[in-house]
């Protein structure tokens, strides 16, 4: 208890952040001007800071955010998905994960620390304090900015006219001469019985109040093996319902490695199966029926179901069939260049983009940096004279699972699609990091590293694709994106000296491709 109430009195100061936020403390009254020059649909990143680009550049700019509640009443501040129960969350969550590991690896570096188990709602209360932190950040910002905050639900009734609903239901009318959509997506639920009535998906877990105890996560994308990955960091039995394939879009043999690794930490994956109920018993738990690859039907109970089979564009309410904004009727994203619309005054920015209609093809559109990048170029070549567009290739990312895997460029797949197999070359090797081999044996298998460059050997061996699983993938992997975006070759890698010792050191001396049939095996240094 003594160790809760210091915590809780460490946040302090957060908690004050947030019951101002809660109380309304900084909420403007409404505002008496209804025309701006740019109205911005969306309170997520990119939408706010493509607002105060816009304003700082004169222009008069109005954010509109509004919040549905989920399914199970979860709501939250200003921010978007990215703040309020995406990356900052996650993150921290698999922070709090990632800091079980060091204390159990301690003991082999001679601490002792006494047993002690984790608190879910210590750990809950301190990312929800920071949550709420930055959500009154935000409103903070747009009011030093002069950008106007109205929180209510917009949606289009005529060419440059909006009408918005508040949380009370009164309703006004604004107009502007141009909009920008970014009003991000939500997790999709299945179409089961009872699916929203028992389950709960990523917009919920976050803000938890209780341990979600033995829990079953359906799906196998990246929020889905991230929320599984530290939900059994954290000490809870967890299992993974695979309809198809982990980690649709990114490098097969890497989405491969997480899987194994998560199956040597006791996460149980249960593979071509698709969920058909959901149901709640009287003790509370949920009982779910699935469905094999092979027609046969097994089920369960668990005392959480969460959600992660994907995420819809937030769109279909939005009246954009008023303004003639054309919508990918199966997604509801919107096809756009350099972030316009079919219609010319209409913009979008962020996880509504249609990734798909781009040209060239971007799968990396619902990445938080990619709307901010897209959201301050827009500012600049609307009001400021900029000529610079938003590059979707090249993007790099990371996928915060216990063994993180962190990548940038053309996955081996594609790049063979894209240049033919007698024109890539791929570099590989496994790893072991430093900090790990003390207790390797003991506790952690060794080889648990690898990474691979994936070079255009018919283009100057152009490095067209990096992939790296170990700890803190994405601090290695952003430097060489630059590099890789320079048009790094693999000679540049080579004549580049590695910092020892680092797990990244490697990529500066990798030798032993696939095709040579050598081992990759952790070599001496």
């Amino acid at each position: 208890m003594a160790r809760r109430a210091h915590l809780l009195l460490l946040a302090a100061p957060l908690l004050s952040s947030a019951l101002k936020v809660k109380l309304g403390g900084l909420a403007p009254p409404p505002p008496a001007k209804t025309h701006f020059d740019l109205i911005v649909i969306g309170g997520g990143s990119g939408g706010l800071v493509a607002s105060k680009a816009a304003a700082n550049l004169g222009k008069s700019v109005a954010v509109f955010d509004f919040v549905k509640p989920s399914p199970q009443g979860t709501t939250w501040g200003l921010g978007g998905t990215c703040v309020n129960v995406g990356c900052i969350p996650k993150k921290l969550m698999h922070q709090a994960a990632q800091l079980g590991e060091a204390r159990a690896d301690s003991a082999y570096y001679g601490w002792e620390i006494a047993e002690e188990e984790h608190d879910w709602e210590t750990m809950v209360a301190g990312v929800q304090n920071y949550v709420k932190s930055m959500n009154f950040a935000y409103r903070t910002q747009c009011m030093t900015n002069d950008v106007t905050y109205i929180d209510a639900f917009a949606t289009f009734v005529d060419t440059h006219k909006l009408e918005a609903t508040t949380k009370a239901g009164a309703t006004t009318e604004y107009t502007a001469d141009q909009f920008v959509v970014c009003t991000g997506g939500r997790p999709r639920y299945l179409d089961i019985p009872g699916a929203k009535e028992h389950c709960i998906t990523s917009d919920d877990l976050f803000s938890l109040a209780a341990p979600p105890g033995n829990t079953l996560v359906v799906g196998a994308s990246y929020v889905a093996l991230e929320c599984a990955g530290f939900l059994h960091g954290l000490g809870f039995e967890t299992t993974v319902l695979v309809r198809s394939v982990p980690l649709r879009g990114f490098d097969e043999q890497m989405a491969g490695l997480v899987v194994d690794h998560m199956r040597e930490l006791g996460v149980e994956f249960v593979e071509g199966a698709t969920p058909t109920s959901v149901e709640r018993l009287d003790d509370g738990r949920k009982r779910v029926v699935w469905r094999g690859a092979d027609g046969a039907e097994a089920s369960a109970e668990f005392d959480t179901v969460l959600l992660a089979v994907g995420r819809d564009a937030f769109t279909h309410k939005l009246g954009l069939d008023k303004v003639g904004v054309d919508v990918n009727p199966k997604s509801g994203k919107l096809p756009v260049r350099d972030e316009t619309t079919s219609a010319p005054h209409v913009f979008a920015i962020g996880d509504v983009v249609d990734g798909e209609a781009l040209d060239p093809p971007s799968a990396l559109t619902e990445l938080t940096p990619v709307a901010i990048q897209a959201g301050r170029l827009l500012a600049s070549r609307l009001y400021g004279g900029g000529t610079r567009r938003m590059d979707y290739q090249m993007v790099p990312t990371t996928v915060f699972t216990p063994l993180e895997y962190g990548c940038v460029g053309l996955t081996e797949e594609a790049a063979i699609a894209a240049y033919g197999d007698d024109n890539v070359e791929v570099y590989h090797q496994y790893f072991t990091p430093l900090e790990w081999r003390v207790v390797t044996s003991a506790r952690r298998k060794a080889q648990e590293g690898y990474a691979k460059l994936i070079v255009h050997s018919a283009d100057a061996n152009r490095v067209v694709g990096l992939h790296i699983t170990g700890p803190n993938a994405g601090e290695m992997v952003q430097g060489f994106a630059v590099a890789m975006r320079c048009g790094a070759t693999k000679d540049d890698f080579d004549a580049t000296v590695g910092i020892h010792p680092t797990c990244v050191e490697m990529l500066t001396t990798m030798d032993i491709t696939k095709r040579s049939g050598e081992s990759p095996k952790v070599k001496a240094c």
